[in-house]
């Protein structure tokens, strides 16, 4: 039975905060996409390194700018209360649309989809059984989704659990490799001769990002958090230095086993890598250990993925608004929760993990340059504002993060045009919805002061 609406409860910390992020961060696009990387520079190591490299450096430009105003407005929702809190509530809303439509749904997707092709492989089934990945993928959503809409402290209790333990997997496939292994390049050839040099750099780059990407989900948590202002940028700096560490040493530890250009020929090159250090039998247990993280990764997805629905229906803007901002007995926004799962098990139907991390990624990245510009307009608009934590290297980093979230978006659009143009098309959707409803809210709150007076 759902309650009205109400407030979420203040109940998390800093440890649900960091666990979070790692939760997300360090999850399937470690051990998926070193396929598509070295796939994109043509099985040449150089280039797909440097992409690691400039992720990461990105990503915590991003991070350390996003932090200022994170503190600023420490509410529930992450980049849709940023957005709106510069631009407006249209602008507002258009992050929000996208982020619930396409963004934190394909995510969701994406993972589950991993998860199934993963467990399929574990479970001896032929890779030819579609059904059964899918089954797998849509069981894996629904099982999270009923565990999200327990409790927020309970599911961030079981979001730490798990990513403690996901670094089982990973340290044991870096300590083996590096022992076991023989050692090949991880920096020449740069890129493979026949192979266009800006096209594959955009291409491993957004790769990349997809492996980082989950950072900014932290900030859907904000307004659960006890103390905001204090732990979030902690959170997302530590979280952020933890996993560029850990991918960078992972991508070395995978080549010092297989070559670039034997890892860019398999889907599962993490697996490929603990079957060829630990054998059939040790590949597939080191396996069962990549499952769980996968697993964590989808569980954060839909944990800070039902927030940001649960703010933009407090807009009164989308269908079954009032519906999907209403918070059960337990605190949680449980009919979001559900929402975002359906419409990912639908997502799911497509079987496309690339194409549906690459558009995710790309629209993400929109409103993440967005937000960057923020913090500048912002200081200039508001510069008496009251800011627990300032970005450091003022304005260097935010311009740097506006620069690297520029030529993402920029370099999608030349490189991936159609997938840019799905992204860009659900997002311009949006207007007309934005339009119909703000309109019929206020003919409903016009008929409403009519009745008032009358």
């Amino acid at each position: 039975m759902e309650e009205k609406q109400k407030s979420l409860p203040r109940t998390l910390g800093f440890t649900t905060a960091l666990m979070t992020i790692l939760g997300i961060v360090i999850g399937s696009g470690i051990f998926f996409k070193p396929y598509a990387i070295f796939k994109a520079t043509g099985g040449a190591p150089g280039l797909g390194m440097i992409a690691w490299i400039v992720a990461g450096i990105l990503t915590m430009a991003g991070a350390l700018t996003v932090s200022e105003i994170a503190t600023i407005v420490p509410e529930t929702g992450g980049m849709v209360t940023y957005v709106t809190k510069v631009y407006g509530k249209k602008l507002g809303f258009l992050a929000g649309w996208t982020d619930s439509l396409l963004y934190q749904v394909g995510l969701v997707a994406a993972s589950a989809v991993i998860f199934g092709v993963q467990a399929t492989y574990l479970l001896g089934f032929s890779e030819d059984m579609k059904w059964m990945k899918l089954t797998i993928s849509i069981a894996a959503i629904l099982f999270v989704a009923f565990m999200n809409t327990l409790s927020a402290k309970l599911s961030g209790y079981f979001q730490t659990i798990i990513t403690l333990g996901k670094f089982v997997p990973i340290l044991v496939i870096m300590i083996v490799s590096f022992s076991k292994g023989t050692g090949h390049s991880i920096a020449s050839p740069i890129i493979a001769p026949d192979i266009q040099p800006f096209n594959a750099f955009s291409i491993a780059l957004l790769a990349c990002l997809f492996a980082f990407d989950g950072w900014m989900g932290v900030g859907q948590i904000a307004g659960e958090m006890k103390e905001p202002g204090k732990d979030l940028p902690k959170a997302l700096i530590m979280g952020i230095s933890i996993a560029s560490m850990v991918f960078i040493l992972m991508n070395i530890a995978y080549m010092w086993v297989l070559p670039a250009n034997e890892l860019m020929l398999t889907e599962t090159p993490a697996t490929q890598v603990a079957m060829k250090i630990f054998g059939n039998s040790g590949g597939k247990i080191v396996a069962m250990g990549i499952l769980v993280v996968v697993y964590g990764t989808l569980n954060g997805y839909v944990f800070t993925g039902a927030r940001s629905t649960y703010t933009l229906a407090k807009t009164n803007c989308i269908p079954m608004a009032k519906h999907l901002q209403k918070v059960n007995k337990s605190g949680v926004p449980a009919n979001a929760i559900w929402y975002v799962s359906v419409v990912a098990c639908i997502y799911c139907l497509t079987g496309k993990y690339d194409m549906l991390t690459d558009i995710a990624i790309f629209v993400a990245w929109i409103f993440n340059t967005l937000t960057f510009i923020g913090v500048l307009i912002l200081r200039r608009k508001e510069p008496d504002l009251k800011r627990v934590y300032r970005v450091p290297l003022y304005p260097f980093i935010p311009m740097l993060a506006i620069v690297g979230g520029s030529y993402v978006v920029i370099s999608t659009l030349l490189a991936q045009p159609s997938n840019a143009l799905i992204g860009l098309a659900v997002l311009l959707l949006g207007l007309p919805v934005y339009a119909i409803y703000t309109k019929k809210n206020q003919l409903l709150a016009s008929q409403s002061l009519q009745k008032i007076k009358h």
